[in-house]
Order: C-alpha cells, then sequence, then structure tokens
C-alpha cells in the first residue's frame, strides 16, 4: 500500500464547518481590505512575474459578493458535512483541499497558454463542484430537489451539471463563471474516488445487472 492509497485514521471534527467559517472570515476580511482580493485571487500575471505562488491555494478562499459566497458554502454545508462523516474528517479535507488546488493550478495552466494573462480567479466552486461528484459517489441512491422542488437522483445531478458547463464554456455564454474549473473540479474528484477511495463512479451509477 502506497502513501496514495493509504486510508487515514477516521476522525470526524466538523471540518466543513470550519471551511464554511473560513471563507466567512475571509470575506468579511476583504470588505474591510478590499486590495487583498489582488493579493489572495489567482491571476496568471501575479503569479509569474509577481511570484505569489500562494494563489493556486487562497483563491479558492475569496468570492465575489455575498451571493456567490452563500451558493458556495450552502452546497458545502448539504454536501461536504454527509461527505465528511461518511469518509472522515481528515480524508474529506484531503479531497477538498486537494481538488481546490489542482483547479487553481489547471485553470492557472489553461489561463497561461492561451495568454488570458488579467483575468482573476476567486471561489470556492471548484472545490464544491468535486464535493458534489464525491457525494453522488458515496450517495448514489440520494434525491436532491433541485431548487427545493424538482427531486433528482445526485449522480443524474453530476451528470446534468457537466453537460450544462461544457456547453456555457463551449458556447461561451455566461461570461465571467469558470466553467472549466467546475469541470475540473469534476474531474479531479472523479480521479480521487478511483486512486484514494478505490471507487469507479461508473460502477456506482451503471452496476452491472
Amino acid at each position: 500500500m502506497s502513501i496514495i492509497t493509504k486510508p487515514f485514521k477516521y476522525t470526524f471534527r466538523n471540518v466543513a464547518l470550519i471551511l464554511i467559517g473560513i471563507n466567512i472570515l475571509v470575506y468579511m476580511g476583504l470588505q474591510i481590505f478590499p486590495q487583498g482580493k489582488v493579493y489572495l485571487s489567482l491571476n496568471p500575471a501575479l503569479f509569474v512575474y509577481n511570484k505569489f505562488y500562494w494563489q493556486v491555494f487562497t483563491y479558492q478562499f475569496v468570492h465575489n459578493g455575498f451571493m456567490h459566497l452563500f451558493s458556495n458554502m450552502l452546497g458545502l454545508f448539504f454536501f461536504g458535512m454527509a461527505v465528511e462523516r461518511k469518509i472522515g474528517s481528515r480524508e474529506f479535507l484531503s479531497a477538498y483541499l486537494v481538488s481546490g488546488t489542482l483547479c487553481g493550478i489547471i485553470s492557472l495552466l489553461i489561463y497561461i497558454s492561451t495568454g488570458m494573462w488579467r483575468v482573476f480567479l476567486l471561489g470556492a466552486s471548484g472545490a464544491v463542484f468535486a464535493v458534489l461528484l464525491l457525494y453522488a459517489v458515496l450517495f448514489p441512491r440520494s434525491v436532491i430537489f433541485l431548487w427545493g422542488i424538482i427531486p433528482i437522483p445526485a449522480p443524474l445531478l453530476v451528470i446534468g451539471y457537466a453537460v450544462l458547463e461544457t456547453v456555457y464554456m463551449i458556447s461561451g455564454s455566461q461570461a465571467g463563471i469558470a466553467h472549466g474549473t467546475h469541470l475540473t473540479g469534476f474531474a479531479v474528484a472523479w480521479i480521487y474516488s478511483v486512486v484514494r477511495l478505490g471507487i469507479n463512479p461508473l460502477h456506482i451509477w451503471f452496476p452491472k445487472r
């Protein structure tokens, strides 16, 4: 068993709530010191030329407005709490931070390769999308009520989101939203599920009869 696949000892420490608290504190702090958003968000030019290497990590704790923060923290609360209780706080924190950081790194490489030097990436959406996929893998029979009304099985919700995000990204609609980062969150969580948790989402969602 390698260090990559060695499981953590199960503990439950309400890490999801702690992460929500950190995001809220950062948001409040940036209301007082708004210039800090430049240092904490991910910008390719600042990363490369000013050596702001921490941005691939810190960007995921910065949000552009209250509704941006609220929607991400709502997702983290509902899905993150369940995932953490299932796999333990250490595994959950690892999955969350690895997903968020890799989303930042991959997005950065895409921005640099396409000449998008002025873009600022911020928000926990990539990590939250990763948590959503893990939720659908761990609770494949769970039903989520979209807008509190429409019942949708968790795996179908993930597939639907993946299709929509792909369409938005290709069409260029909803400018200003990092659809590629959202898809990266799904991809990273998929790999994490297979490598770390030993679960292939396809086998769980579409079992052979």
